[in-house]
């Protein structure tokens, strides 16, 4: 999975080169950099910013083949090492596809940011939700609260509650997307998606402490 990984890596930052190398003649000297809820251009500049791009998606590549060498021994993810993999490669394949629709937009305004931007997170929502069960205690991945991290059990329970908010969350945000809802629909169900596993993990923790059942 590490190789398919950096393969994904070397694709995704293949295709950001090949989509700067494509609309870059065509550019204006200034260019939409940064878009709001609504997607609607808010930040604009010299058109040569956009190859900051490619340093953004290889320094997230590198990231995370890092990452797993500052592990604590008993916080590894050599437990989960495929999910760790593929939640990676469903982060740069993400990363690449909001940087090529951007891209876009700067090259043929129009385009529904928005929508498109919306499409790919609600996405990438529902492939990490159907994954989530199966992330370990660590400290880069998964609902990392002071009380997942000090009990497996809250750990357990917590991550497959958020294996479901996170598909829901991802399937109504992409319903948003295609039905031309408001954007507000698809950022709060996000938003609902990843706070109710963290209430949930405290009052989890709480319940077992309160019973005698706490174990580390």
């Amino acid at each position: 999975m590490k190789k398919r990984f950096i393969l994904v890596c070397l694709a995704a930052l293949l295709l950001v080169a090949g989509m700067i190398a494509f609309v870059y003649p065509e550019l204006p000297a200034r260019v939409p950099l940064h878009w709001n809820a609504a997607g609607q251009a808010d930040g604009w500049g010299a058109r040569h910013l956009l190859l900051i791009y490619l340093a953004l998606l290889a320094a997230t590549s590198l990231l995370w083949l890092v990452l797993p060498l500052l592990s604590p021994r008993r916080f590894a993810v050599d437990s989960f090492e495929a999910t760790w993999w593929f939640t990676g490669m469903a982060m740069v394949c993400l990363l690449a596809y909001v940087q090529c629709v951007h891209l876009w937009a700067a090259w043929k305004p129009g385009l529904p940011m928005e929508r498109a931007v919306l499409g790919g997170i609600g996405l990438f929502f529902v492939l990490i939700g159907n994954v989530m069960g199966k992330v370990r205690r660590n400290f880069w991945l998964g609902v990392r609260t002071p009380w997942t991290l000090a009990n497996e059990r809250v750990w357990y329970a917590t991550h497959r509650l958020a294996a479901r908010t996170m598909v829901a969350g991802g399937l109504l945000t992409l319903a948003a997307a295609l039905s031309g809802l408001p954007g507000q629909v698809a950022v709060a169900a996000l938003i609902v998606a990843a706070l109710v596993p963290v209430v949930f993990s405290l009052v989890y923790y709480k319940r077992l402490e309160r019973a005698g059942t706490l174990e580390a």
